[in-house]
């Protein structure tokens, strides 16, 4: 009903909307940050690229490492067109994808499109751009055949990289040309003049005769160090979990069972690996299947594993992004205790401490993260596992539980959230001021407004985002920059993109996991008026709230003549559908007129709850009109699937 006519029904699927007294702060920003990027990323365009899409500079590869440098500075463009940037900068990072593929093609470094073989943490990296693309237009024909062609490389053993015997990925550099030996040319010895690799210390801590950093200056030592590093560098290492997403893309495009019963299979391989390990992952497995079998039988010194270079950020990072790709091709949770087990071990031997005293390995990014409370005593963790136990203490990233929380709801998740933002040296609400290359570190702010401990988050981290753009422009149009002759990482420190706050805001979602998560959401929008995803023109977005089974949204349209209408989906990918909504306001699409945008807010607020058909739920935003509300959802009981394919009614596996 409504208040001229109380007989007279709400058209089904509809949200009660309210005129707006005042513009809220928060929906100013957010569409202003918009604008900002799509001015900024012409810029970046412009200056660094080639019309075909290359970056301006080709450079020369000397080893295995580079391929994902080349790709990230685009990383998160398919992600702004999503949430509601323009066409163009679809296109722009399509062209992109496309230009950099030929360019590291020229340079050597890929086959058929495909890197031809590095470690997972390197690979994950490269790989989100294309995983952001195909999720942002997955009715592109040609990036549905690059993800079932780049799937099969480890899903189908004629490739050589997976070993269907003993359930194992073959060797810790591998791809395109399937399982490659060793470590390359890179580290035929291992030498002590590498002073950005000393902060890690020994890559291998068993070997007699080397006990300090300083051993490797003898030529012997080196070169031995080397030659055991190569020949430990076969089998199996749990940074290959990543690979699952690969397989997980390609599955969400046609429901190949196959595909879906290999991540299975692996991912559950290394479960039991770890349930015979106490619950903790061991991070390497001998061609023979054997943990150990490499290291005289220890769990522990795999390559990126848990002794050398960053231990728990590597593992944390590719178990959480594992259990989340079985939980969503299962349908079950049961894996995500794998990446809690992976997460909880070096919590429970947690200490107080500063990250400036620490001595940690990765205390830059963190000094620069923490800000002026770098030098204040907060939680410190061990990261890394090697012959005489935990070492290397720093700060908990809170990324990887956040993650696990924000896909499973539960309690206990959160309570390990909560522990966390207690052991922080500041106040958890506050929003410092940084950026790294993965545009993330801001959990714990946003969390805390989840929570209803920081009500000024919206417009605070708005502000900080809208100032990471400004300074990037700035950087990206100094004279001085000469764009053929930048250092190689450059274009990621001034990607003028930024998508993690209005990942927070507008689909109620963490940032992307950056070693080869999906890009998962909460909710997603679609402009109705223009046929496309994302925010129509004029309006904003606000998850305020991510309940077990509910989301509490604002909307704002901004627009002071035009008549805005998006349809409001729950998840990325078909994980769940909208079941019921409540809402408060009136109901403006009910009828044309709108003389009730005159009437006192008191006499408009009701509120209704209706049962929604079809899964989504449509809004009409009148000019200057806003809509708050909470939607039920629930697990979908079709296959995920991206959005766009004809096949979506297939059951889960």
């Amino acid at each position: 009903m409504t208040p001229e006519n109380p007989d007279q029904e709400i058209p089904p699927m509809s949200v009660l909307t309210y005129p707006l007294a005042r513009i809220p702060a928060w929906a100013v920003l957010e569409r202003r940050l918009f604008d900002a990027v799509e001015e900024a990323w012409r810029v970046f365009d412009a200056r660094f690229c080639d019309a075909d899409g290359r970056v301006l500079r080709t450079p020369e590869f000397d080893s295995r490492d580079g391929v994902d440098d080349l790709y990230e500075p685009f990383f998160n463009w398919p992600t702004f067109y999503a949430l509601g940037g323009s066409d163009e900068i679809l296109a722009s990072a399509k062209r992109h994808w496309e230009g950099v593929t030929a360019q590291l093609t020229e340079g050597g470094m890929l086959t058929d499109e495909y890197e031809n073989g590095y470690d997972w943490f390197h690979q994950g990296e490269s790989l989100i751009f294309l995983y952001a693309l195909s999720a942002a237009d997955p009715d592109d024909a040609a990036f549905a055949e690059r993800a079932r062609r780049f799937s099969e490389l480890y899903t189908d053993p004629r490739h050589g990289n997976w070993d269907a015997e003993h359930n194992i990925i073959r060797a810790p550099h591998n791809g395109a040309l399937g399982p490659l030996p060793g470590l390359g040319p890179q580290w035929q010895a291992y030498r002590a003049d590498q002073p950005e690799m000393r902060k890690y210390g020994l890559p291998l801590d068993s070997l007699p005769g080397i006990e300090v950093w300083d051993d490797l200056a003898d030529e012997d030592n080196a070169r031995r160090m080397g030659q055991e590093m190569q020949r430990r560098a076969a089998g199996d290492v749990a940074v290959n979990l990543a690979a699952t997403t690969l397989a997980v893309n390609r599955w969400l495009y046609d429901g190949d069972s196959a595909t879906a019963q290999w991540v299975i299979d692996y991912i559950d391989g290394w479960r039991r690996r770890a349930s015979d390990n106490d619950g903790i992952i061991p991070d390497n497995v001998s061609p023979d299947g054997l943990v150990g079998g490499l290291h005289d039988g220890a769990w522990h010194g795999g390559h990126y594993g848990w002794t050398w270079p960053h231990g728990l950020e590597t593992i944390g990072m590719a178990t959480v992004i594992a259990a989340i790709n079985h939980a969503i091709v299962t349908g079950s949770n049961e894996a995500l205790d794998l990446a809690r087990a992976t997460l909880d071990a070096p919590l429970a031997h947690a200490i107080s401490g500063s990250v400036v005293e620490s001595g940690f390995s990765l205390a830059g990014g963190w000094k620069e993260r923490y800000g002026e409370y770098a030098d204040r005593r907060g939680m410190l963790v061990p990261h890394r596992y090697g012959r005489d136990g935990w070492f290397d203490y720093g700060p908990p990233r809170l990324d990887l539980p956040l993650w696990l929380w924000w896909f499973s709801r539960d309690d206990a998740d959160l309570a390990r959230l909560r522990t966390l933002l207690r052991g922080l040296p500041h106040d958890p609400a506050e929003v410092i001021a940084f950026r790294d290359k993965a545009e993330a570190g801001h959990e714990a702010a946003w969390l805390s407004f989840l929570l209803g401990d920081a009500p000024d988050y919206p417009v605070h981290a708005l502000e900080m985002a809208l100032g990471q753009v400004s300074r990037r422009v700035a950087l990206m149009t100094d004279a001085d920059i000469d764009p053929t002759t930048v250092h190689l990482h450059f274009w990621q420190r001034v990607n003028p993109v930024v998508t993690e706050v209005l990942s927070h805001l507008v689909s109620g979602a963490p940032q992307i996991l950056y070693n080869g998560g999906l890009p998962l959401t909460a909710l997603r929008y679609r402009d109705e008026d223009r046929g496309r995803p994302g925010l129509p023109l004029d309006v904003a977005a606000l998850v305020t709230r991510l309940g077990e089974g509910e989301v509490d949204v604002e909307l704002v349209n901004l627009s002071q003549v035009h008549v805005r209408r998006v349809r409001i989906i729950a998840s990325s990918f078909g994980l769940q559908r909208i079941t019921a909504v409540r809402s408060e306001g009136v109901a403006t699409s009910a009828y044309p007129g709108r003389s009730e945008a005159y009437a006192s807010p008191r006499e408009q607020l009701t509120v209704r709850s209706d049962d929604v058909s079809g899964g989504t739920v449509i809004v009409e935003l009148a000019p200057a009109h806003a809509a708050r509300f909470t939607l039920t959802v629930e697990s979908e009981t079709t296959r995920p699937h991206h959005d766009g394919r004809a096949d979506a009614s297939a059951p889960k596996e």
